[in-house]
C-alpha cells in the first residue's frame, strides 16, 4: 500500500520546508486523510530562492500561510498528462491555477520538475518555485 501525501513527501527528503508549512497551517491531518488531492510541491531550493526572511515571515503568519499552502492544493487526482492538456485548475484556496504547456508543463509559471508521485490519497508534482495567490 502506498503512503499518504504527507508520508510520501517526507520520504522524498526535498520537501521539508513545504512539510513545515503544511504542519504550521494545520493541514497535516487533511493531507494525511482520505483525499484525494493533487499537490504542486515546491522543493526546498524553491523556498530558498525567496527573498531573505520571506519563509520565516510566512511561517509566522498563519492566515497567509494557509492561503499560500492551499493555493498549491487541487482537489482530486490530476495526473501530469491532464495538467498538460488543461488551462486551469481550481485550488483549495479558492483561486485558479493557470496551466500551460510549451514543451514543458508550467503551473502559474512554475516548471514541473517531477510528476505523478503516487500517494494513497493523491498525487504530488514537484515544481521549481513557490506559487503565490493574488489574494495575499
Amino acid at each position: 500500500m502506498t503512503q499518504n501525501i504527507v508520508d510520501t513527501a517526507r520520504a522524498a527528503g526535498t520537501l521539508t520546508t513545504l512539510l513545515e508549512a503544511i504542519s504550521r497551517a494545520g493541514l497535516e491531518d487533511t493531507l494525511a486523510g482520505e483525499g484525494p488531492f493533487t499537490v504542486f510541491a515546491p522543493h526546498d531550493d524553491a523556498f530558498a530562492e525567496l527573498p531573505e526572511g520571506a519563509v520565516d515571515s510566512l511561517l509566522g503568519q498563519p492566515d497567509t500561510l494557509t492561503s499560500v499552502v492551499t493555493y498549491h492544493l487541487v482537489p482530486g487526482r490530476l495526473p501530469a498528462a491532464e495538467v498538460a492538456c488543461r488551462r486551469r485548475a481550481p485550488t483549495l484556496q479558492g483561486e485558479t491555477l493557470r496551466l500551460s504547456q510549451d514543451g514543458e508543463v508550467h503551473i502559474d509559471g512554475a516548471r514541473l520538475l517531477k510528476a505523478d508521485i503516487r500517494a494513497s490519497n493523491g498525487l504530488i508534482h514537484v515544481i521549481d518555485r513557490v506559487l503565490l495567490p493574488a489574494q495575499i
